[in-house]
């Protein structure tokens, strides 16, 4: 038998390193295999990473801290497909973390990543570098670099991508690029709206929704919504809201809707093709809180213009807003009492609000301002306050709902803005005279006065006006001052806030007609404070300057003591007092305060007072007609607001004349209130005026009378005294010896027989306006006063006319003499 022969093995090259299968469980063993020369190594090495990576945080932050982000930066531009689309997902992941990115930077990162979206690169190096752009650019500074390395272009091309995840990142990179300006311009100049339109077609909702996202950022430019009107975007986006599969998203297709909205064209286009009217019918029919809320704001940001709103009207805009008010949310309710109050800007929503379902609106607006959420208070309060500005219909509205009740409960209210609110629409109310009479018998007088302790401008300066609306009835007034209304009103004449400032000088203001009301304001030293506002350049304005000649019409002896001035219309009355000229930094003090000074030698009081203190009686006359008991037992109807208004204006009449008659009395009686002086009765100028009134009123001219009222009062007053013998005439002893006699330095004015030109005045302006002459009454210097008379001037001879011209009369000198105004006489006789 033979031998079998053995086959010799050759053994293998020596320089050749034998396959070693390595399994590693240490990150950092696969990081150091991030730097192999191994297409393989490196390719298992980067999936391992990005296995490792997508599950936490924390682990992004481990290879961060084991320093892997460079080796895969490197590799991201390996020649080998595998190794460098396995290191895009590594890399793409890590751009999650904050501080990765910040490295990312620093190595410049972003133009290797951009390349890796080329069209030859496969789909997962498209899903990932995109993914990694999109994180880079949550920092502005990447937003720049991305912009300059014409990120875009490629971008705005993968959108278009069959894979989702392509279009999702692709997109949503785009969505935080363009919060930068400069990317939204780039994007339409690139053709990027149409895309944006086509995703709003896929079948995931994650992509439809940054994909809105991006638009709603992109439509804040003028120029990309005429781009997206020219896609016939409008028409894609009416579409997507008339789908329901799509709900969810409706709301962020009304952002996209209510930036397009805010063009005329984008109206106009809607209204062309029916999706105006599909858009208000979507607002009325959806029952998502969100997107009803949301579409209500839609509709106040597009109704801002005149002729948008136009549109919107033309669509019946006011019956969605009516809709939405009834829903349960409060958001909702909020944003339809904010749309309502923006759409009452105009007119024509006023006019078509409350026919909406017979007065459904009002209705529903009333019932929320008594709400439990204050928000919904705040906003129903606004609209109310809007839809009833100057429009008295709407005002019948709120009273036929029973809504003053509930606005003059709002005043009381923690939210300063529903106070201020509140306070404007009653403002509103108080325009009607019934309206205003009910508000008063419901106790808006007391309420109002509560916020005018608040430290916020806006309500005070609001309540003060809505003050000013309730004072023009006496009931009004009498509360004010009962309740201590005033001493905040007139500590509001000082604020600060010129808007404060002026609404108290209203107030003040209207209050300044009613005698008692002008006595309170001036105790608490209304007068002085806006005395002192008035000298002052930046505080005064027209409101105090007015407040100011109001009260010193009311309060003539303050008139004449500060202004040394009293016009034709200032009639003296019994009460009035000539104290002397007040310096404009000084206090004017009351009758009552001068009587209790002791008798001295200065300049007597000058008194004009007919009538006994004790012929005034206190009480109050009966004033109260069947009419006003009616309305002070129950609410009014709407049909007897409308019949009212001729009744309430014969009762105003009645009620103008009583306080005419009772004007004396309260003058009278404002001095009486202290206790301590009851002016006498003067029974020389009784005398004298009933003189006059029988020889001298019945006389056919002015001019006749003028002379004849100048001649008297030179009689009584001691007879015409030469020019330059003034110091001769002796007046100083008998006032003198009359002021001990009284033992008071005030006199009343018709027991002076001896008087200069200062008593000679004032008696002929407290006799002329008995006979309803017109004349003014001027105080000069050293003494001096004057009365101005304006008379016309005929010429009989030619039968000529001409206009009338003042005359300064002349009571010392030559009594009844008439001098021109601007001549030299009438100059001399103010002087010497």
């Amino acid at each position: 038998m033979g031998k079998k022969v053995k086959k010799e093995v050759e053994p293998p090259p020596k320089d050749v390193f034998d396959p070693v299968g390595v399994e590693s469980k240490k990150a950092q063993t696969v990081v150091l295999m991030l730097s192999s020369p191994e297409e393989e190594v490196l390719s298992k090495a980067c999936e391992a990473v990005y296995k490792f990576s997508e599950k936490c945080e924390e682990n992004r932050s481990t290879m961060l801290e084991l320093g892997a982000v460079e080796p895969l930066f490197r590799l991201l531009s390996n020649e080998d497909k595998l190794v460098r689309r396995n290191a895009c997902m590594a890399f793409g992941v890590l751009a999650e973390h904050v501080e990765v990115r910040k490295v990312m930077r620093k190595i410049e990162c972003i133009p290797a990543v951009l390349s890796l979206l080329a069209p030859e690169e496969d789909t997962i190096c498209h899903e990932f570098a995109s993914l990694c752009i999109s994180n880079m650019a949550q920092e502005f500074t990447n937003k720049v670099i991305i912009f300059e390395q014409s990120g875009l272009d490629s971008l705005i091309r993968l959108m278009a991508s069959p894979d989702p995840d392509v279009q999702k990142n692709s997109t949503e990179a785009l969505c935080r690029l363009v919060d930068d300006f400069h990317s939204r311009a780039a994007i339409r100049e690139l053709g990027g709206v149409p895309p944006l339109l086509d995703l709003l077609k896929s079948e995931y909702p994650a992509i439809q929704l940054v994909a809105l996202d991006t638009l709603t950022k992109i439509t804040l430019d003028a120029e990309t919504r005429v781009t997206l009107r020219e896609a016939e975007g409008l028409e894609r986006l009416i579409e997507f809201l008339g789908t329901k599969e799509f709900d969810d998203l409706h709301v962020n297709a009304l952002y996209v809707l209510s930036n397009c909205l805010e063009d005329a064209e984008s109206i106009l286009e809607l209204q062309g093709t029916g999706g105006l009217q599909r858009l208000m019918q979507f607002t009325a029919e959806t029952t998502i809180p969100d997107v009803q809320q949301y579409a209500a704001k839609s509709i106040s940001r597009a109704t801002k213009y005149a002729e948008n709103w136009k549109m919107f009207h033309e669509n019946e805009v006011e019956k969605a807003l009516v809709t939405l008010l009834g829903a349960d949310s409060a958001s909702v309710q909020v944003a339809a009492a904010q749309a309502i109050s923006a759409i009452s800007e105009h007119m024509g929503s006023k006019d078509a609000f409350c026919k909406v379902e017979e007065g459904k609106g009002m209705e529903l607006l009333v019932k929320l301002l008594g709400s439990e959420n204050g928000d919904v208070k705040e906003a129903a309060a606004l609209a109310v306050s809007n839809l009833t500005m100057v429009h008295p219909s709407n005002c019948l509205e709120v009273v036929e709902h029973s809504g003053i009740e509930p606005l003059v409960h709002l005043i009381a209210d923690q939210k300063d803005g529903a106070v201020a609110n509140a306070a404007v629409a009653l403002t509103n109310l108080a325009g009607d005279e019934i309206i205003r009479m009910e508000a008063v018998r419901m106790g808006v007088v007391p309420a109002l006065i509560q916020p005018l302790k608040s430290s916020n401008s806006q309500v005070v300066s609001k309540v003060c006006l809505a003050l000013a609306a309730f004072m023009c009835d006496s009931d009004a007034r009498s509360e004010l001052r009962s309740n201590g209304g005033l001493e905040s009103l007139i500590k509001h004449l000082n604020s600060d806030n010129d808007d404060v400032r002026r609404a108290a000088a209203w107030a003040v203001l209207v209050c300044g007609g009613d005698p008692p009301t002008v006595t309170d304001i001036c105790k608490l030293g209304g007068l002085e404070i806006l005395q002192e506002i008035n000298q002052s350049v930046s505080r005064q304005n027209k409101f105090t300057q007015a407040a100011m000649d109001k009260l010193l019409d009311s309060n003539l002896p303050a008139k004449f003591a500060l202004t040394s001035y009293l016009g034709p219309d200032n009639c003296i009355t019994d009460g009035f007092f000539d104290a002397g000229p007040l310096r404009p930094d000084s206090r004017f003090m009351s009758l009552d305060e001068l009587s209790t000074r002791e008798v001295n030698e200065k300049r007597p009081i000058l008194l004009v007072n007919v009538h006994p203190h004790e012929q005034h009686s206190s009480q109050p006359p009966e004033v109260e007609s069947k009419t006003e008991s009616k309305a002070a037992n129950q609410k009014p109807s709407k049909k007897e607001l409308a019949k009212g208004k001729s009744k309430a204006s014969k009762e105003k009449e009645e009620k103008q004349k009583e306080e005419e008659m009772q004007l004396l009395q309260l003058i009278l009686q404002q001095e009486g209130e202290g206790g301590s002086y009851h002016p006498p009765m003067d029974h020389a100028l009784y005398e004298y005026i009933g003189e006059v009134s029988s020889k001298i009123r019945p006389m056919p001219t002015t001019r006749e009378q003028v002379v004849a009222l100048a001649r008297f009062v030179a009689h009584k007053m001691g007879g015409p005294v030469e020019r330059g013998k003034l110091s001769t005439f002796s007046y100083e002893l008998p006032i003198s010896q009359m002021k001990y006699e009284l033992k008071s330095n005030i006199l009343p004015i018709g027991r002076i027989k001896t008087g200069i030109h200062y008593h000679r005045a004032l008696l002929f302006k407290a006799l002329a306006d008995r006979i309803a002459v017109p004349c003014s009454l001027v105080r000069g210097e050293y003494n001096r006063a004057w009365n101005e008379v304006v008379l016309t001037v005929d010429d009989t001879a030619n039968g000529a006319k001409y206009p009338p011209k003042l005359f300064i009369v002349d009571l010392m000198h030559i009594p009844g003499r008439l001098m021109e105004g601007d001549s030299s006489e009438a100059v001399q006789y103010k002087k010497l």
